[in-house]
């Protein structure tokens, strides 16, 4: 009896004709069906090391209730429907409501839509519009929708009208993320302070914002981080920006053109398609936050039981007096500063002091009333160290104990030892690059303040010809611990500085151990030189700042006569700014909105600059050639885009660990829906 085909069989088939057919032919059923299931399975699963791209496609509207630009609503319940399910990032920060509203509007997800319930009450003729910014994903991949607005009108006619541009750090050109946007119309100053912002938005990770539903007319644009919430400038510690320029929106008909290619050359076609600009499009604000101008303490304290720490909202040229209650404050102390003279450090000069646990005093020193006038005002403090008197005497004893260990043991081998143990000698940091480029000196910090300097104590030799001879120098003092020792540095020179025991004393008695250190100037053709011509700027105070790929300071110069000089720079790529030093104070210097004092200009040049040894290089910029927001090269920009290249990344290590060329495969650009030959399987 010839078996029947496998595609015939049925659960009813007598059970004789089943035992006829061959086990071979079984067994390679049972297998094919394996290898197919497997296949199907491996197929059907997600995330696996060898599956396909990720998912590029952001979530998609498919309806909303009531409808995208309906007007005549008096609902104050809004429904957003999607494509797949959504999550919502941080809507209380992200998502704003225009107008602003005096209630958090309620918004949250629910399965693939979301839902918005606004709290206050409707006003009347008048549009709306719900930012989300970036804070639509998907659930899956993280695709943001990006830029997504949806609006309304409670009247008859709906405001289309929209402004956009970028806000932007103005001390370093750093785009401003979340930070509130808004419009004023043409009135006096004091709206920024007295009455909200009319519509707002919220700059995306790009520093960039839109603002929406705009009515015609004239505005000033304005930015705000809004600590309190009250959408307008109330408290000095915002930061905002503002510009006397009235905008006025207008739009007009405009062609766009995408370049699609075919791979990583070749251009496969160039479409252009037609869409409504609205301008202004390009504004630009420049963020900052006001000096502080109230003073008053923040803190004192005694970490180290030498000095007294005194920290202050802002500095002032009276410095404070200290009262001893159980000590005589009399000359008892030297006193550090930093330049803004913020933070006051009080060393102790007498160790009586230093060892005594509480110190009890009084600090009288000026603060900021009420009424902004600066006042006399008087604290107490009493003040123990952080490490105790006992155990700092444990710790020496502990110490002392472990030398006279030493000195027996070394006794007993019949090696030299000593009898009196050593002071601690005075601990310094001795700031000394391995070469030392010619127009550098080198830096002495102390940890303790010092008292006296002998010079005759420190050398500086030269090497000729194999000999050494005498080099002048000089120190000079920078404060009480910090010391520059400077030379006439000679290109390619050796030299040698040798410190005698006992150079330095500090306020306690210790003194610095014998110390030499053989110094190498760098020769001319190890650096490069740079100058620059900067377009536009003669006659005007420019600091010149190179920096590092951290956005770094490495050297800075100051100039009137439109050109920066660089010399002595190690081969390596630099970036470069400059700063509009209209004070001519040597800084950058913030603004102040009641005085209509913008914060000083800062340009970048927007391109690296490779510096080579031995290579003088010649630069011509006009800082304003472009515009502020494409100043900053990325490979120094901190906030760098969020979100929109995240699929991106994650394709590209996709196809490196199948072996594809990614940008080659997608023709130098993401495209979205396409498969791998590979995944396709």
């Amino acid at each position: 009896m010839t078996p029947m085909k496998n595609n015939t069989d049925t659960p009813h088939r007598p059970q004789r004709c089943r035992r006829q057919r061959p086990v071979g032919r079984w067994l390679a059923l049972t297998s094919c069906l394996t290898v197919v299931m497997t296949a199907i399975v491996s197929c059907a699963k997600m995330g696996q090391p060898d599956g396909g791209w990720f998912d590029e496609t952001p979530p998609r509207i498919l309806a909303t209730h009531p409808s995208d630009k309906s007007v005549n609503v008096s609902s104050k319940r809004i429904t957003i429907l999607f494509d797949e399910y959504i999550k919502l990032d941080n809507p209380q920060e992200k998502v704003v409501v225009s107008p602003p509203q005096q209630e958090w509007a309620d918004i949250k997800t629910q399965g693939k839509g979301i839902s918005v319930v606004l709290k206050d009450s409707l006003k009347p003729n008048t549009t709306y519009t719900i930012d989300f910014s970036d804070a639509i994903s998907d659930n899956n991949e993280g695709n943001p929708l990006g830029n997504y607005t949806y609006s309304f009108s409670t009247g008859s006619t709906i405001d289309t009208l929209q402004v956009s541009g970028y806000v932007l750090e103005a001390g370093n050109l750093e785009p401003v993320k979340g930070i509130l946007v808004g419009l004023y119309d043409s009135v006096p100053d004091a709206a920024f302070r007295q009455r909200p912002m009319l519509r707002v938005s919220r700059t995306d990770s790009r520093g960039r914002f839109v603002i929406k539903g705009i009515a015609p007319g004239n505005y000033r644009v304005f930015a705000l981080q809004d600590m309190d919430g009250n959408y307008r400038f109330s408290q000095k510690s915002e930061k905002l920006a503002f510009d006397r320029q009235t905008v006025t929106p207008t739009f007009r008909p405009d062609i766009r053109q995408d370049t699609i290619w075919s791979d990583s050359l070749r251009i496969s076609s160039i479409s252009r398609t037609s869409y409504t600009r609205f301008l202004p499009d390009d504004l630009v604000l420049r963020a900052f936050t006001e000096q502080q101008t109230e003073r008053y303490m923040l803190k004192t304290t005694r970490t180290d039981a030498r000095h007294i720490d005194m920290f202050f909202s802002r500095g002032d040229s009276v410095m404070p007096v200290i009262k001893g209650l159980n000590f005589d404050a009399r000359n008892a102390f030297v006193i550090e500063s930093t330049p803004q003279k913020d933070t006051i450090t009080y060393w102790l000069r007498d160790t009586m002091l230093v060892n005594r646990d509480t110190l009890h005093f009084e600090v009288t020193y000026r603060a900021t009333d009420s009424l902004g006038m600066m006042v006399q005002q008087t604290d107490t403090f009493e003040l123990i160290p952080k490490i105790s008197h006992a155990k700092r005497v444990k710790d020496q004893e502990n110490l002392r104990a472990k030398w006279l260990k030493e000195q027996e043991k070394r006794k007993r081998k019949g090696e030299p030892y000593e009898t009196e143990m050593r002071p601690a000698p005075l601990a310094w940091n001795f700031v000394l690059p391995g070469t030392l480029p010619p127009d550098q000196n080198i830096d002495v910090m102390t940890e303790t303040p010092v008292a006296r300097i002998d010079t005759a104590a420190v050398h500086l030799y030269v090497q000729k010809d194999s000999l050494w001879y005498v080099e002048p120098f000089r120190i000079q003092r920078r404060d009480h611990r910090h010391f520059v020792i400077k030379g006439a540095w000679r290109p390619g020179m050796e030299y040698s500085i040798e410190i005698d025991s006992a150079a330095f004393t500090d306020i306690y008695g210790a003194q610095s151990v014998k110390f030499k250190q053989g110094v190498r100037v760098g020769k001319e053709d190890q650096y490069g030189t740079l100058f620059v011509e900067m377009e536009g700027m003669k006659g005007t105070p420019v600091i010149a700042q190179l920096l590092d790929s951290s956005d770094k300071v490495v050297k800075s110069v100051s100039t009137t006569d439109g050109t920066a000089e660089f010399y002595f720079l190690n081969p390596s790529k630099y970036y470069l700014r400059i700063i509009i030093d209209r004070n001519e104070n040597g800084r950058w210097d913030t603004g102040e909105y009641d005085t209509d004092l913008q914060p000083e200009e800062v340009y970048y040049y927007p391109e690296a600059i490779e510096c080579r040894a031995n290579w003088d290089l010649s630069q011509h910029w006009n800082p304003h050639a472009l515009p502020l927001y494409r100043q900053k090269p990325m490979e120094i920009t901190k906030q760098k885009p969020e979100q929109e290249k995240k699929i991106k990344y994650q394709n590209a290590n996709r196809a490196r660990s199948l072996g594809i060329d990614y940008k080659e495969y997608t023709g130098g650009k993401t495209t979205v829906g396409k498969k791998s030959k590979k995944s396709e399987k």
